[in-house]
């Protein structure tokens, strides 16, 4: 592992990501990113809050504060977009060689949503991707 891509995005599922991502970069002394993608498109709940830019921006300082703590100093990234696709194309641009996300999340509509992001994530990415439960 050379380059590790962290999505994250507070959930339950998320955080046991940046464990496991914040214990690979230790291990494999790899510099990592961390990616909350701003979700853009039709489909979204009208009043969604995963569609406010503000929440992502927290959600990206509380990684980054977790993982000072670990003793790691981090990459924050903040697009907007499709976040499966997103996820994928900045680990592609960025010459991640290791994508690590969470799986499932807290409600089933959260479920579903963070399901479907991971499931993309691991069919389409070129990188190794890490699915922590």
């Amino acid at each position: 592992m050379k380059k590790i891509l962290l999505a994250y995005d507070s959930g339950e599922p998320a955080r046991r990501a940046l464990e496991t991502a914040g214990e690979l970069a230790r291990a494999f002394h790899a510099p990592l990113s961390v990616v909350s993608v701003v979700p853009e498109g039709a489909g979204r709940p009208v009043g969604d809050p995963r569609e406010d830019a503000s929440a992502h921006a927290r959600e990206l300082q509380e990684a980054k504060r977790l993982l000072a703590e670990m003793g790691l100093q981090v990459e924050l990234l903040e697009p907007s977009g499709d976040p499966a696709r997103r996820i994928e194309q900045i680990a592609e641009e960025g010459g991640f060689d290791t994508i690590v996300l969470g799986s499932g999340g807290g409600g089933s509509i959260d479920r579903a949503h963070q399901g479907s992001v991971s499931r993309h994530v691991v069919a389409h990415a070129s990188a190794t991707v890490v699915v922590a439960r």
